[in-house]
Formats: C-alpha cells, sequence, structure tokens
C-alpha cells in the first residue's frame, strides 16, 4: 500500500534474511525486509515489519514499520504502529501511529507544503528566532519525544 503512496515505478527489494554490511544508495523505491548494518539513502525508503537497519537512513520520504537504530533525515517520515526508532529525525513533516516506539530529538527542518502562516510572520522577532520557528520549552525549536507515541504526549 505505501508503494501507492510513493508513485514510484522502480523498486528495488531487499529480501528477509539477506544482511548487508556497508552503504547502501538506491534511486527510486526502496523496499527492505532484511537488515543493513550501515547507511541507507534512497528517493523513498520503506522498513518493513521485521527489518532492521543500524546506522543512518535518508530519503525525501520514509516509511518506518520496523527497526531503526540511528538517525533518520528527510522530508515526509511516517512511523507506523510497529515501528522502533532509537535516534534522532530530522523531517519537514512527521507522524507517529499509535505504538510506534520514538526514543530521541525530532527536529523539524522546514515547511511542509501548504502549511499556513501565522499574521505578521515576516515581522522581526524580538527573541532573534527566526520566523515561523516551532519552539519547545527548551526554546530551541526542538521537540524532544520517548516512549510509545500516543501515551502522554500532548
Amino acid at each position: 500500500m505505501e508503494a501507492l503512496m510513493f508513485g514510484s515505478r522502480r523498486k528495488t527489494v531487499i529480501a528477509k534474511g539477506l544482511k548487508i554490511e556497508g552503504r547502501v544508495t538506491a534511486e527510486g523505491l526502496v523496499e527492505l525486509n532484511g537488515q543493513i548494518e550501515g547507511e541507507l539513502h534512497g528517493k523513498s525508503l520503506i522498513i518493513s515489519r521485521g527489518a532492521l537497519v543500524k546506522g543512518a537512513v535518508s530519503a525525501d520520504q520514509v516509511v518506518v514499520d520496523g527497526t531503526v537504530e540511528g538517525p533518520i533525515t528527510g522530508g515526509e517520515i511516517i512511523l507506523k504502529s510497529r515501528a522502533h526508532v532509537i535516534g534522532d529525525i530530522h523531517h519537514r513533516s512527521l507522524s507517529i501511529e499509535n505504538g510506534a516506539s520514538f526514543e530521541g530529538r525530532s527536529v523539524q527542518t522546514g515547511r511542509v507544503k501548504g502549511e499556513v502562516t501565522q499574521s505578521g510572520e515576516g515581522a522581526p522577532q524580538p527573541s532573534g528566532k527566526k520566523p515561523g520557528k516551532k519552539t519547545s520549552q527548551d526554546g530551541n525549536g526542538d521537540t524532544s519525544a520517548g516512549g510509545v507515541a500516543g501515551e502522554g504526549l500532548k
């Protein structure tokens, strides 16, 4: 179903039982069912249930339903209900389903297409912060989360 979401005709499948050590870079959609110890880069990535990445992940679109132990960098990131991520996520948009586990920081890196802007956004800010930057209690624009999504998070 996620393959339809990405609209990609080119698909690379890393099968269950296959373990790759090193850097993997692919064009188009990559569906990971096996294991990668190293970096995984592509345009669109699906890390399926039971799959494991120990290392950095980066793509325009990333769907995680397996395990990632390392940072994720991308545009649209979706953590499905069985996802387990240990590492920071740098994203334009992030969706976390109930049941997903995420330990790390979530850092929004840019504006989402169609995002509504607030009036007066172009005006200088007294705090010196960039306009449109979302801030958390620590005031540096980072949002931290831990544990299971949907439990105690607001």
